[in-house]
């Protein structure tokens, strides 16, 4: 008797072709029918002790992929139907260089010191809630927004300069 890893491992050598080919035929599409093989194997693997006592795991498989499948076809059916009735998306605008910069800077920042600014001036927290959130003290709260309010400083001034 094979161990768990080699049993899963004839499972997909003898069945992988085969659950593509069978995948591919219904979506019409080899890429998504490879997601699909993937997933279906994936979701074997997580479920293997009872999988591999299944009568056929081969039509197990084939069953788990097929509704994968399915599924898959529904959505884009789903989207070719609102696409129809609400025409195109409106475009996505291109982010702003100084957004991108500051995307950049923050990137270059320690971990504290990013997540202390985000939610001190984007999420607009007071320094006694960003202390409570993060469990440290206030003063260390606020050593990090001075620090990263410098080094945030210096980095777009050396970025935009270089620009």
């Amino acid at each position: 008797m094979l161990d768990a890893h080699g049993d899963f491992e004839a499972l997909y050598l003898a069945g992988r072709q085969r659950l593509l080919a069978h995948v591919y035929l219904i979506t019409g599409d080899l890429g998504e029918a490879q997601d699909v093989v993937q997933e279906a194997f994936a979701r074997a693997w997580q479920r293997w002790p009872s999988v591999r006592d299944h009568p056929d795991p081969q039509a197990w498989l084939r069953l788990t992929a097929t509704r994968i499948a399915v599924s898959w076809w529904r959505r884009r059916r789903s989207r070719s139907t609102a696409y129809r009735l609400h025409g195109p998306p409106d475009p996505v605008a291109e982010p702003d260089p100084i957004v991108l910069d500051l995307v950049a800077a923050m990137g270059r920042l320690p971990p504290e010191q990013r997540v202390t600014l985000t939610l001190h001036y984007l999420a607009g927290l007071p320094i006694t809630a960003i202390a409570g959130e993060l469990g440290v003290a206030v003063g260390t709260v606020k050593a990090r927004l001075s620090r990263g309010r410098t080094a945030l400083g210096a980095l777009m001034k050396v970025e935009t300069a270089d620009a």
